[in-house]
């Protein structure tokens, strides 16, 4: 491994680094960043001046959610944010030893004239056309899936690997699981499901406390599906930040992972799990190669099947919980792995994808 790199990370325009609540894009950029700055590597972040993360920042610009806290933004505003941080990365020029891209696809372009190698991590499902196009357009990228689900729809000769994502080891510590209540975290879509969580938990006669943002492409979701069902012991909470996720999720039974998307990775099932907070989640896109099933929590096809099994979650041992995800799924681990791939191309010896899988 090189002593030291210098890192280019390069962040969406929508949130600061890190996000002020919901954001896990760039949450994972800010631990990610962090972790390898203690490694001994010189990450700098290309992202809103709104952000608040404790590494070199370059930026021109604030973040798209900064513009909407002040009212309603035209719909050409992110691509001129997009423009901003690109010419940020071009002032810096070709400073980097490793480009690394986690949203604009308009930065592949600038940086094909670079000699750093370029890596991209997506962060959403690679499988729909906007991605299947930019793969076709830059095959020189090397992708850095997040879950061995989404590298199936990444290019062989793409994928430099997969690395999963990780948090801090000491951001959340193990709960109690003393609320009686069942959790759920995300965004209030059809995607996410909290429906389902809100069926499960009603069948089960458990309270259930919903956490998350209305999502802003689909508001009605919430008002028809979500917000009609609450109850004294349904309740939305809202958006929470990491400190509120400490006892949030420390003091749940369990964590519902309803979903009905080829979820790439899903953070807050390894938030849940460093809480010692077992997980019944859905088997859909990395959930079966993140949940262990029958020891983490539980892995379901069905409604029917989760109520099933949730006796079992909550026999679960919370401490084993704790300890595989001390063993799978830390920001220093996520840090080395990624920076294993970096080290691969910069010594003139790249991993084949298929050895890393």
């Amino acid at each position: 491994m090189l002593a030291s790199c210098r890192i280019a990370h390069v962040a969406p325009v929508i949130l600061p680094v890190p996000p002020l609540s919901y954001g896990g894009t760039e949450r994972v950029i800010a631990d990610l960043a962090r972790a390898q700055a203690a490694l001994g590597h010189e990450p700098v972040i290309f992202a809103g001046s709104d952000s608040s993360i404790d590494l070199p920042l370059r930026s021109g610009f604030r973040s798209l959610s900064d513009h909407r806290g002040e009212g309603t933004v035209p719909p050409g505003l992110a691509a001129e944010l997009e423009a901003a941080q690109l010419a940020e990365l071009l002032r810096a020029g070709d400073a980097f030893d490793i480009v690394h891209l986690h949203g604009s696809a308009h930065a592949s372009a600038l940086c094909q004239t670079w000699a750093a190698p370029v890596f991209r991590t997506i962060h959403w499902r690679a499988d729909e056309e906007d991605h299947r196009q930019h793969f076709r357009q830059f095959p020189e990228e090397r992708v850095v899936a997040i879950s061995h689900a989404q590298a199936e729809d990444v290019p062989q000769s793409s994928l430099a690997g997969v690395v999963h994502h990780g948090i801090p080891v000491d951001r959340l510590r193990e709960g109690r699981g003393a609320g009686g209540y069942l959790a759920f975290i995300g965004r209030m879509t059809d995607q996410k499901r909290p429906d389902r969580a809100i069926e499960l938990a009603s069948r089960a006669g458990l309270p259930l406390q919903l956490a998350g943002p209305v999502d802003p492409g689909n508001p009605d979701y919430f008002d028809r599906v979500v917000a009609a069902a609450l109850s004294s012991s349904i309740r939305h909470v809202g958006s929470i930040d990491d400190r509120a996720k400490q006892s949030f999720l420390g003091e749940a039974l369990a964590l519902l992972f309803p979903i009905d998307w080829p979820e790439p990775f899903g953070l807050v099932m390894i938030e849940a799990m460093a809480c010692g907070t077992p997980v019944i989640a859905w088997a859909k896109g990395s959930v079966p190669e993140i949940v262990e099933d029958g020891v983490t929590g539980v892995v379901v096809q069905s409604l029917d099947e989760a109520l099933a099994r949730l006796p079992e979650v909550l026999a679960l041992d919370r401490g084993r919980v704790r300890q595989c995800f001390e063993a799978r799924f830390t920001a220093t681990r996520m840090a080395q792995d990624t920076c294993a791939l970096y080290n691969a191309v910069l010594q003139g010896s790249e991993l084949s994808a298929s050895a890393l899988r």
